[in-house]
């Protein structure tokens, strides 16, 4: 067991990739604190997990309080914590005409702020247990598709903050962090946006090579899978790194003339 008693917060854990971390750290010994939106999807998670490895708790993670929160429940419950994943995100679509200041605002509040915010919060416990904080971003950091400016720059944000702390926090207290990057994946709200978008449920099956080499996106399973070195001991002192999970070499990539669409992707995580 690669987390064997390891006490692991992995917010935004009711669907997706965050719930496929926190099945996986689970699966590898650890107890989670499950956080999300939605109460029904959470005690769904819940139930595959079981009260003794698991404990839910729903709010919005801009709340004010939200970080301070998430940490108490974890070490009231389990009485220590070794791992933060900062994985709740908004993905929404925007560009220059439609990112107003209040739009703006309010993705860097949940998908930077926030993450900030419950590093912050967990220190303290981090620090007693030379622990580590894993930051989910997204390959959209190095310049994001047209439609997803302000998403993609609070990644490019996370991906700093991440690198900024992988190097104090390591030196000053012992606790690493390191961010991965994934591709597009197939999480349930990545099919549910494209139902929206009027495609057929099979859409991910036959999709264009210059955006699938391998013929298909990734598994939320396989995010998961990766998570889990970053979150383990065996990942040994490497802080302050930022790993992409993509299929292609996604800086430099020369793609095909043939760039047959779909529906604009708009979800490269989550």
């Amino acid at each position: 067991m690669r987390l064997q008693d390891k006490v692991i917060i992995v917010t935004g854990s009711t669907t997706g990739i965050g719930k496929a971390i926190a099945l996986r750290c689970v699966s590898e010994g650890a107890k989670v604190v499950i956080h999300g939106l939605e109460k029904d999807l959470g005690e769904t998670v819940m139930s595959q997990l079981g009260k003794d490895n698991a404990v839910l708790h729903i709010e919005d993670i801009s709340n004010a309080g939200a970080a301070d929160r998430l940490v108490d429940i974890a070490v009231r419950t389990f009485g220590k914590l070794d791992a933060v994943v900062n994985n709740a995100a908004a993905v929404l679509s925007s560009n220059i005409e439609t990112t107003d200041t209040a739009f703006f605002e309010k993705i860097l509040r949940i998908n930077l702020v926030a993450p900030l915010a419950l590093i912050r919060a967990a220190l303290p416990y981090l620090s007693k247990t030379k622990g580590c904080v894993l930051n989910i971003g997204s390959v959209n950091a190095y310049s994001g598709e047209p439609n997803l400016l302000a998403y993609s720059v609070s990644k490019g944000g996370l991906m700093t903050l991440s690198r900024n702390l992988g190097d104090t926090l390591h030196r000053e207290h012992g606790v690493r962090v390191n961010q991965i990057n994934p591709g597009w994946v197939l999480t349930e709200r990545e099919i549910q946006r494209k139902r929206e978008q009027g495609l057929t449920d099979d859409w991910y099956a036959a999709l264009p090579r210059v955006y699938a080499p391998a013929g298909r996106i990734f598994f939320p399973e396989e995010i998961a899978a990766a998570a889990i070195y970053w979150l383990a001991d065996e990942c040994g002192p490497v802080s302050g790194q930022v790993s992409d999970i993509e299929q292609h070499p996604f800086i430099g990539r020369n793609p095909a003339k043939d760039t047959s669409t779909i529906p604009s992707t708009t979800d490269k995580k989550n």
